[in-house]
C-alpha cells in the first residue's frame, strides 16, 4: 500500500501544470483632465465595441475611475431585464420606432456586423466595462443625454440609400472592418487625432450630420463639464473617442469658454 501511495503521490507531482493564459497587451486609452481647486473631472474616450485582446483597464484609467465618486456616460442605454415585457421584445434602438430612423439602424447593423467580423463586441466595449464597474461598486451612474433624445436625433439623419448589389455590400463591409481595425488600434495606443480624418470626411460629406452628432453635441457637453466645475467632487465623464478629436472635440469647446484640459497618459 506504502508503494501505491508514493506512486500516486509521484504521477499527481508528475502532471504538467495548468498554464497560465498570457498576459493581454498593454493599451493606453487617451485620459484628460480638467480641474480647478476642489473638482476633478477626467475625460476619457471610449470605444464602444472591442475585441477584448488589449488590457486598457488599469494604470492611469484604472487610478482616475476608482478616484472619481460618480460615471457620465453619453447616455443610459435601457438594460433588457430592466424594460417593460413589450420593449423587452424588441432589439435595443428599435424599442420606440422613430421615423426616419431606418437610416441609423441600417449603418449601425453594417457596422455591427463589420465588428463582429473582426471579433469584436459591445460586451467588450469600454462603455459596457466601465458601468459595470461602477455599478459593482455602488458608484453612481449617469448620463449626458437621455436614451429617447439619442433616439430623436438618430430620426433626424438622412434616409436610408437604396439597397446595394452583394458585390457592393461585400465591399462595404470590407471597407468598415478595415476602419474599424485602424480605429481600434488608434484607441489602443491613445492616438486621439486617429479619429479625426473619419471626422474629417463625415464634415465633408454630411455637413448636417456632423454638426448634428458631433459639433453641436460636443458644445452641450462642454457647457455641462464647464458647470459641474462649479460643484466639488471627482467625476469620470466617458464618451465615444471621436468626441475627443479634431477641431471641434469636447477639449477644444471647453477651451473657448475658457476650461483648460492636460493629457495625463
Amino acid at each position: 500500500m506504502g508503494h501505491l501511495l508514493l506512486a500516486a503521490a509521484i504521477a499527481a507531482v508528475a502532471q504538467p501544470l495548468a498554464e497560465t493564459p498570457p498576459a493581454l497587451p498593454d493599451a493606453n486609452p487617451a485620459l484628460w483632465i480638467a480641474a480647478d481647486g476642489d473638482t476633478k473631472i477626467y475625460l476619457f474616450g471610449t470605444f464602444h465595441a472591442l475585441d477584448g485582446k488589449s488590457a486598457w483597464f488599469n494604470d492611469e484609467v484604472e487610478a482616475a475611475f476608482d478616484g472619481s465618486q460618480e460615471l457620465v456616460l453619453e447616455t443610459l442605454v435601457p438594460k433588457l431585464p430592466n424594460m417593460k415585457p413589450a420593449a423587452a421584445a424588441r432589439p435595443v434602438g428599435a424599442m420606440a420606432p422613430v421615423a426616419g430612423s431606418a437610416s441609423f439602424l441600417s449603418s449601425t447593423k453594417m457596422v455591427m456586423s463589420a465588428g463582429r467580423s473582426q471579433g469584436m463586441s459591445t460586451n467588450h466595449g469600454a462603455d459596457t466595462i466601465l458601468r459595470d464597474a461602477a455599478e459593482a461598486t455602488g458608484k453612481r451612474v449617469d448620463g449626458l443625454e437621455t436614451f429617447e433624445f439619442q433616439l430623436g436625433m438618430f430620426s433626424k439623419l438622412p434616409p436610408a440609400p437604396k439597397s446595394a448589389s452583394r458585390a457592393q455590400q461585400t465591399a462595404t463591409m470590407q471597407a468598415l472592418s478595415g476602419v474599424l481595425i485602424k480605429l481600434q488600434a488608434a484607441w489602443n495606443r491613445g492616438d486621439a487625432e486617429g479619429f479625426t480624418p473619419m471626422l474629417n470626411q463625415m464634415r465633408a460629406n454630411s455637413p448636417d450630420m456632423y454638426q448634428m452628432m458631433f459639433a453641436e453635441r460636443n458644445s452641450r457637453w462642454a457647457e455641462w463639464i464647464a458647470k459641474r466645475l462649479e460643484q466639488p467632487g471627482t467625476v469620470f465623464v466617458a464618451v465615444g473617442a471621436g468626441h475627443l478629436a479634431g477641431s471641434d472635440s469636447v477639449q477644444a469647446k471647453l477651451a473657448r469658454l475658457g476650461v483648460g484640459t492636460a493629457r495625463i497618459n
